[in-house]
C-alpha cells in the first residue's frame, strides 16, 4: 500500500505550473537538492540527478522538455541486494543544454563558475510567491517525506547543507509557517510538527488531493479526542458522585448505629433517611424528593453537617 508521503509525491510530480519562471524555480530546487554537475577536463558541463523515487525523474524528465526542449537520459540501476531500490539517473550529456539549465536556474555566476546563490533577497529564481512555491514543492519532491497523519503530524525536508536549509526555512516562513531546523547525522532537516502547519504546506506545494486526506483525518482524530475528553471527564464526575455517596453512607451509619436518628433535627433525620433508601441518587433528586424540595446546594448543606457530626463521633 502507497504511503501517505508516496500520495502526495505522486500528486505533486503531476502538478506542473504553467509559467515558465516556475518551472525553473523547480527545477533549479531539484538540482540544488540532489543534482550532480560534472565537468570534463576540456570544461564540458554534464548535468546529472539521481533518485530512488520514480515520480521525482519523471517529474524533472517532464520539466526539462516542457521548459527547455531537453530530451534528458534516464538511466535505472538496480541494487545487488533484494532490498535496495532502484536509482533513477536523469542526465542532461550535452554541454550546450547543461550550461542553458545551470544559467537559467541561476547555478553559474557571471563567470561561468559553479555557484548558488542562498539569499531569499537577491535570488531572481526564488523573487515571486508563485516560484518560492515552485521551489518548495520541488525541494520537497527531491529531499522530504510527509508522516502518516493517522499517527502523528511530522513534515520534512532534508539538506545536506545549512545554508540550503536555511534557505527553505525562510522560504516557508514567507508563508507565515513555522519551520524549524535539526540536526540530524549529516543532514539539515527543515521540519513542521503542527498538524494544521502541515495542511498549508500541501496548500503551499499545491497538493488539493492530499490536503483533504489530511484535513478529513485531522478532523477525525480531533472528534475522537474529544469524544474521549467528555467520556473521561463523565467518568471522573460519575467517580466522584459514588465516591462521595458512599462516604455519606459511612457517615450517616455511624450517627444512626451509635446516635440514632430520633436525636437529629427534622430536616438532617429527613436528609439522612432519604439517603440510606436511594444510595444512587444525586443531590438534585434528592432534593426533589423531600417536601417541600430542597436545591442541590441545600442537600449539600445538610448531609456536610451529618458528616461534621459523624466526625465528631468518630473523635470520640
Amino acid at each position: 500500500m502507497m504511503s501517505f508521503s508516496s500520495k502526495v509525491k505522486e500528486e505533486l510530480s503531476r502538478q506542473f505550473s504553467p509559467a515558465r519562471h516556475c518551472q525553473i524555480a523547480e527545477i533549479a530546487a531539484i538540482i540544488s537538492l540532489c543534482g550532480r554537475i560534472q565537468i570534463s577536463e576540456r570544461e564540458q558541463y554534464r548535468l546529472k540527478i539521481h533518485t530512488e523515487n520514480i515520480a521525482v525523474a519523471r517529474k524533472y524528465f517532464t520539466l526539462l522538455k516542457k521548459t527547455f526542449n531537453i530530451k534528458a537520459d534516464i538511466s535505472i540501476r538496480q541494487g545487488i541486494e533484494k532490498h535496495k531500490s532502484r536509482t533513477y539517473t536523469v542526465c542532461i550529456s550535452a554541454h550546450e543544454d547543461a550550461l542553458r539549465v545551470l544559467q537559467a536556474a541561476k547555478l553559474l555566476d557571471r563567470y561561468g563558475n559553479v555557484e548558488e546563490n542562498m539569499s531569499l533577497v537577491q535570488n531572481v529564481v526564488i523573487m515571486r510567491n508563485c516560484c518560492k512555491r515552485a521551489f518548495i514543492r520541488g525541494a520537497f519532491l527531491v529531499a522530504g517525506s510527509v508522516s502518516d497523519p493517522e499517527k502523528f503530524y511530522h513534515f520534512e525536508i532534508a539538506c545536506t547543507e545549512y545554508a540550503k536549509a536555511f534557505q527553505l526555512q525562510g522560504l516557508i516562513l514567507t508563508f507565515g509557517l513555522d519551520a524549524k531546523i535539526v540536526r540530524r547525522k549529516k543532514y539539515f532537516v527543515v521540519y513542521i510538527k503542527e498538524g494544521s502547519q502541515i495542511v498549508d504546506i500541501l496548500n503551499v506545494m499545491e497538493a488539493p488531493l492530499a490536503l483533504m486526506e489530511l484535513e478529513n483525518i485531522r478532523i477525525v482524530k480531533e472528534m475522537r479526542g474529544s469524544v474521549n475528553r467528555q467520556v473521561n471527564c463523565e467518568t471522573a464526575n460519575i467517580n466522584k458522585t459514588v465516591s462521595a455517596a458512599v462516604r455519606q453512607m459511612e457517615d450517616i451509619a455511624l450517627i444512626k448505629d451509635i446516635l440514632g436518628f430520633d436525636k437529629l433535627p427534622d430536616n438532617l433525620r429527613e436528609i439522612a433517611e432519604l439517603r440510606l433508601l436511594r444510595p444512587e441518587a444525586t443531590l438534585k433528586e434528592l432534593g426533589e424528593t423531600l417536601d417541600p424540595p430542597v436545591g442541590k446546594s441545600g442537600v449539600n448543606h445538610r448531609l456536610r453537617k451529618l458528616s461534621g457530626m459523624a466526625e465528631k463521633l468518630r473523635g470520640g
